[in-house]
């Protein structure tokens, strides 16, 4: 039991890396929204699906808050807190309950889209909320299709709660 929380941990901090390397390497910025899209979501999604709610919503919340922190992004740092631990959170938990990869993860970008819509509104206007539809819809959908791919040759090392 013990050696398995500990290769929970070891493995949602190398993905937490892998977050915050795919958040600064894989990136296209987005004028509109003063923002980018990047592969951070993939990260998300892996700890959601192999260790469940927990872990993922800590590797998003906490990997996206550092990412913002790093990169510059400090004023959307508690937006992406919120948009990507809840995003891991509600992805992990529906997959423990339901099993089926494609609602968690839909579930996940629906999510991270509604706080970042709210995150443009109130640090930009509102327009520029809407206007970050597409991408940040774009940014979930290549995540979870990136995370989706990687899951199966990676799922004997997860053990979802």
């Amino acid at each position: 039991m013990r050696t398995t929380n500990i290769r929970k941990i070891t493995i949602s901090a190398m993905l937490m890396a892998l977050l915050i390397i795919f958040g600064r390497v894989f990136l296209i910025p987005i004028p509109w929204t003063h923002g980018n899209v990047n592969l951070c979501d993939a990260a998300v999604f892996l700890a959601s699906l192999l260790f469940g709610k927990w872990y993922g919503g800590t590797v998003g919340g906490f990997g996206a808050l550092l990412l913002d922190l790093i990169s510059g992004y400090a004023n959307f740092a508690p937006f992406s807190f919120l948009a990507h631990g809840l995003e891991g959170f509600l992805a992990g938990w529906l997959y423990t309950r339901t099993h089926n990869r494609f609602l968690a993860l839909g579930v996940g970008i629906v999510v991270m889209v509604a706080v970042y819509v709210v995150a443009n509104g109130v640090l930009y206007t509102w327009v520029a909320g809407i206007l970050g539809i597409g991408t940040d819809l774009l940014q979930g959908i290549i995540g979870a299709v990136v995370a989706a791919l990687v899951y199966q040759p990676l799922k004997r090392w997860g053990n979802n709660e």
